[in-house]
């Protein structure tokens, strides 16, 4: 009899588990978990013979709200680019967390095939840098696959691991976008400032991204060219302090459509890379020609300093004459000097030349 009701006891005991695991597992019907929020489960107190409700909550994401500005930019380059354009886009990558990369491109191909890439990689905006000669750079801006898009010529740029600046930010935060009032003034500047906010600013709640703002992006316009600087925002007193990367961008012309189409804006303003070094090769021409011109007048006025001057009959009166020396011709050849470094032989020679010659008198 033992036996038989401790073994009912564990088919019991069995029961009220599987029970409890099966209320833990559904959900309640009358409580509806709130978006965005955690969600709370509860076990109802007749399901469990009378074993009081256990709440178990998940913790909320990260972000709490919904992604709703689906922007992708694609970051990529035609191949012939160098180090400092490799280092630019890997650090526009890092600082832009909504960002896709790609394999570079072909020359040969046209522009309009990045259109089609930016749709395999699902992105609506893209950042491709194009390089010429090896030694030009060239930024296209665009809004796939209908437009509009810019291109501009890259300059003066330094990357973050060349710059070692001091300060810093959180890897994914969203930035804050400062633009020039001149932007609001003019209407294709108003375009650009337009794109900029779509492609660098970070949508919200985004995947990838950090829900804290201590870096702020800068679009200045100075000598009509757009100037790019990146600085961290201090929270004791607001101070900014510079990151990297830092480029200077002049724009050429706007276009209607993506990589292409109207021209809807050109800048009188531009001068292509190929035009400002032949014009520094011209001047540096001019100045040799002028060297030269000046070294010929020079020749020529020397030349034509040399006059003539008449002989003056009274610049002898002063001049006497010099005693003419009789000429002796000698016809025996002189004795050969021994050459002797030692001094004392040298005295000694002459000692005994001496001696001779007083013998030779004597015996006269």
């Amino acid at each position: 009899m033992a036996w038989g009701q401790m073994a009912a006891k564990r088919k019991r005991g069995a029961l009220a588990a599987g029970k409890a695991k099966r209320a833990r597992r559904a959900p309640s019907a009358g409580k509806a978990a709130p978006e965005g929020g955690p969600r709370e489960r509860s076990i109802p107190p007749q399901e469990n013979n009378g074993i009081p409700p256990q709440e178990y909550s998940i913790p909320p994401p990260v972000s709490q709200g919904k992604w709703k500005n689906k922007e992708r930019v694609l970051i990529f380059s035609s191949r012939g680019i160098n180090f400092r354009t490799r280092h630019l886009m890997q650090d526009l990558r890092t600082l832009m967390p909504h960002s896709k990369a790609d394999t570079k491109m072909d020359r040969k191909d046209q522009l309009f095939v990045i259109n089609e890439v930016c749709e395999m990689k699902n992105c609506n905006k893209c950042i491709f840098f194009e390089a010429k000669k090896k030694q030009d750079l060239y930024m296209w801006l665009s809004n796939t696959p209908h437009g509009p898009s810019a291109k501009f010529l890259v300059q003066n740029v330094h990357t973050l691991a060349e710059l070692k600046m001091t300060g810093n930010c959180l890897r994914g935060s969203r930035p804050l976008l400062s633009f020039d009032p001149i932007f609001d003034r003019e209407p294709h500047y108003a375009l650009l400032k337009e794109l900029f906010i779509q492609i660098f600013g970070t949508p919200q709640y985004h995947p990838k991204s950090q829900p804290f703002v201590d870096h702020v992006f800068t679009f200045t316009i100075t000598d009509e060219r757009i100037w790019f600087r990146n600085y961290q925002i201090i929270e004791e007193d607001a101070s900014l302090v510079e990151i990297g990367p830092r480029f200077v961008l002049n724009l050429i012309k706007i276009f209607r459509g993506s990589f292409g189409g109207p021209t809807l804006y050109e800048n009188p303003h531009y001068q292509s890379p190929n035009m400002h070094r032949r014009l520094i090769r011209l001047s540096v021409a001019a100045k040799f020609r002028e060297k030269q011109q000046v070294k010929e007048v020079q020749k020529i006025k020397k030349k034509g300093t040399k006059v003539l001057v008449e002989e003056d009959p009274t610049e002898v009166v002063f001049e006497t004459p010099a005693e003419e020396k009789p000429v002796e011709i000698q016809l025996v050849k002189p004795e050969s000097k021994p050459i002797v470094k030692d001094k004392k032989k040298l005295r000694k020679i002459q000692r005994k030349k001496q001696k001779k010659l007083f013998r030779t008198e004597g015996s006269a």
